[in-house]
């Protein structure tokens, strides 16, 4: 028998032993999850930037070829090396994906603005995309994420404190570190370097908020028209913000509290600014009275040379709002309630610095002046920290200490208190006695919090 006659005998036999001898075909799989993932392609030029073709794992798993942006075209090609083995280095060693050299103003402009901007609050928007603009972007535009450390970002901010003014480096603080934090949320970084940065001191005077007088809020309530006098009328003997306010619905007006559901402002529907916001206060009858009596007003209003009449109430569902604009019953503009009803009328009465956030303020210092506990009045106004509310306190002389000084006073002149002292303790203090307080105050209480009427 010939060699060859063995060898065909020999393959009809062993039909196992031919197929693993040859390239397994099947195994393509294993081969591609065996394969190593380390990669270290090579940095090119095209039109005015480096880019660089990386493979990398996206949210679902799969592995595409992506086309990454390094660096303008005159970086010289051991810079733009270092920037490609530094975004590189994470993926190589299993950190996952990070843009530490992406430009400052293309991650503003394409992951930032349309992703992560847009999700606040319109108010929020014009400040942040205004800081950006003006301040972020000349300075920083064409710096890489890696380039803002700590340490560079406090010397901007300190530098900062030479022209503009303590609030204006706060906003500048908060847009960027708003930047920075989507930036490690999207892993283009890995911490905010924003976190524990320190500012520069604030060296302006601590001056108290400014507040107005029961007096001085009767004066202003009689001056305006309605529904503006009703609306400044519910905003101080409630605390509501002035976008809440306005998010105001029927559905929330109930026979001795108010609801806050929701906020408007400036074309935005919101929930409330924090959890604690949206809670039920109660409020006076008298301020429930005042809304039901908004139903049954019409005011007169001039187009051109006619008068035309329009009621207030356009209609009074549920899902209706309580302030509706006069003419189209839509949602009101903060802004112009403010320029145009709200300030004329407090520039007459001698009171310029009079806005929402005044009112505000002086429901909460009534309170403390009425002698409300801190717990109570952070109920009412819905501060979610009580330090908010404590601030308010420190603002207020207590009126113990204001009888020290009446004391010190009788003592300085031989027992006799000067009429202007005598006059100007009594503003202070709408209360004297205790038994005045008790007839003064009308206490009403919720699972929230504690309101009181000061007449």
């Amino acid at each position: 028998m010939s060699v060859s006659t063995k060898i065909d005998s020999l393959r009809e036999s062993s039909p196992i032993l031919a197929s693993e001898a040859t390239r397994p075909t099947g195994h393509r799989g294993f081969e591609a999850m065996a394969r190593r993932r380390f990669q270290k392609p090579r940095p090119f030029k095209e039109g005015n930037y480096w880019w660089l073709l990386i493979r990398d794992t996206g949210e679902t798993g799969s592995r595409k070829r992506q086309r990454v942006k390094l660096a303008k075209a005159d970086m010289a090609v051991r810079e733009v090396q270092k920037i490609a083995d530094e975004r590189l280095r994470p993926m190589n060693q299993g950190l996952g994906l990070v843009g530490p050299a992406m430009p400052f103003s293309d991650f503003v402009s394409e992951t930032y603005n349309p992703t992560y901007l847009s999700r606040l609050s319109s108010t929020t928007q014009i400040s942040y995309s205004g800081m950006i603009s003006k301040y972020l972007e000349p300075r920083f535009g064409r710096e890489c994420l890696k380039d803002l450390t700590r340490g560079t970002l406090e010397a901007y901010l300190a530098g900062m404190a030479a022209t503009a003014s303590y609030p204006t480096i706060s906003k500048i603080r908060d847009a960027l570190s708003s930047i920075l934090r989507s930036a490690v949320h999207v892993e283009y970084l890995n911490k905010n370097p924003m976190e524990g940065l320190l500012l520069p001191r604030d060296k302006r005077p601590r001056r108290p908020k400014p507040t107005i007088t029961p007096e001085q809020f009767t004066n202003l309530v009689k001056a305006m028209s309605e529904p503006y006098a009703s609306m400044i009328f519910v905003a101080v003997w409630t605390g509501l913000r002035v976008s809440e306010l306005i998010g105001l619905k029927w559905r929330c007006i109930h026979a001795d509290s108010i609801t806050i559901e929701e906020r408007f402002c400036r074309g935005d529907w919101s929930v409330p600014k924090t959890q604690a916001s949206a809670a039920t206060i109660g409020v006076e009858p008298k301020v429930i009275a005042r809304l039901t009596h908004l139903t049954t007003l019409t005011v007169a209003v001039r187009a051109g040379r006619a008068i035309r009449k329009h009621r207030l109430i356009k209609s009074a569902e549920p899902h209706d709002l309580v302030f509706q604009s006069v003419r189209t019953g839509a949602p009101m503009n903060d802004q112009n309630i403010l320029k145009r009803h709200l300030q004329p009328a407090a520039r007459k009465l001698g009171l310029p610095f009079v806005n929402w956030r005044c009112l505000r303020t002086s429901h909460a210092t009534w309170l403390v002046q009425a002698g409300a506990d801190p717990k109570s009045v952070q109920g009412q106004m819905r501060h979610s920290r009580i330090s908010t509310t404590m601030d308010i306190y420190a603002q207020i002389v207590p009126t113990a200490q204001r009888r020290a000084l009446q004391q010190l006073s009788v003592f300085a002149n031989g027992g006799t208190v000067p009429a202007e002292l005598e006059t100007a303790a009594m503003a202070l203090d709408f209360s004297a006695s205790a038994e005045e307080k008790s007839a003064q105050m009308d206490l009403r209480s919720n699972s929230r919090s504690k309101t009181f009427q000061i007449n």
